[in-house]
């Protein structure tokens, strides 16, 4: 019997080789993989102008080592006055008169102390959000690098200065402990 020859497609041409999957795969991840450059425009994403120099100098601003200690005061303050209230809302000697034990102290006496505590905690909470975000930016600045070490180092200069007022053991007690409480958050929020 005579060989016939193979069916030829509609149009007069052959068929597509079969895809080889390794000469793919160099393409997708072999050394023949070119990078990608992710311009956003690209991909139908939003267009960002150059920034000018107003968007410049607020940026400036904003990063700076004032900025930063002055939003982490006021933080420490809002932060430390709901502290003390809820504190002092739970106390349960708010109001308390040594002198008489018997008495029930009125809602303006009890109002009283917790707006006295709010801002005790508030200041305090104040002073420690502006002496850490301080030091940090100092640190920062002074390492040229930011990672998680600027913050443990922080934390123990502020933390020991905070000790320190009472006497050497508690002050590296304090610098240890501000230290890895600032590595745990760093390490929560990296």
């Amino acid at each position: 019997m005579a060989a016939t020859p193979p069916p030829s497609t509609p149009g007069g041409s052959q068929p597509p080789p079969p895809l080889q999957y390794s000469a793919l795969l160099q393409h997708l991840v072999g050394e023949q993989r070119r990078p990608r450059v992710w311009d956003p425009n690209t991909f139908g994403g939003i267009p960002s102008p150059p920034k000018s120099k107003e968007q410049k100098m607020v940026e400036r601003a904003m990063e700076s080592c004032a900025f930063k200690a002055a939003l982490a005061c006021v933080g420490g303050f809002v932060l430390g006055g709901a502290f003390g209230i809820f504190t002092a809302g739970i106390d349960t000697n708010v109001g308390f008169d040594p002198k008489d034990p018997y008495r029930t102290p009125t809602a303006k006496e009890v109002l009283k102390d917790m707006g006295q505590r709010g801002i005790s905690y508030a200041k305090n909470f104040a002073i420690v959000g502006a002496m850490f975000s301080c030091t940090e930016c100092v640190v920062e600045s002074y390492r040229g690098k930011s990672d998680w070490r600027n913050s443990v180092i922080s934390g123990c200069i502020t933390g020991g200065a905070i000790g320190f007022r009472a006497g050497m053991k508690a002050g590296m007690i304090g610098c240890g402990g501000f230290a890895a409480f600032s590595a745990a958050i760093d390490y929560y929020l990296r």
